[in-house]
């Protein structure tokens, strides 16, 4: 008759290794059958830069401007939570002040983003 011979169970550190040189394979095997990913074409002419210097600048000033006064906000909204529940309480109060200076120099800083930003335009000759 038929003997029924049990399968050894594969190790499964050996399968997870199968499993990733199957995947890379399988992804470079899509890739390169592609013509214009073969032959590294890029379909046209190449742009090196999306934006000039001075045009990066500009966004770069305009998103640290923005994250400053938005945390600033959120300290100052802060620093009147603790003021209206202080209820007396000095360490309160105290805690209070903190977050308003946290919140005052973020607006200075919001404020003189443009001018440390004109300084580093004229130090990279944009």
């Amino acid at each position: 008759m038929f003997r029924i011979r049990a399968v050894p169970p594969v190790p499964y550190s050996r399968l997870r290794r199968v499993v990733r040189v199957g995947a890379a394979v399988g992804v470079a095997a899509v890739v390169l059958s592609v013509p214009a990913a073969a032959q590294a074409d890029p379909g046209g002419s190449s742009v090196v830069a999306a934006n000039s210097l001075p045009v990066v600048i500009a966004n770069l000033r305009n998103l640290i401007m923005g994250l400053l006064a938005g945390i600033a906000t959120l300290f100052l909204v802060l620093a009147g939570l603790y003021w209206a529940t202080a209820g007396g309480d000095p360490t309160q109060v105290e805690r209070a002040k903190g977050a308003l200076r946290n919140a005052l120099v973020g607006y200075g800083l919001a404020v003189l983003a443009p001018v440390l930003l004109q300084v580093l335009r004229g130090v990279v000759g944009g």
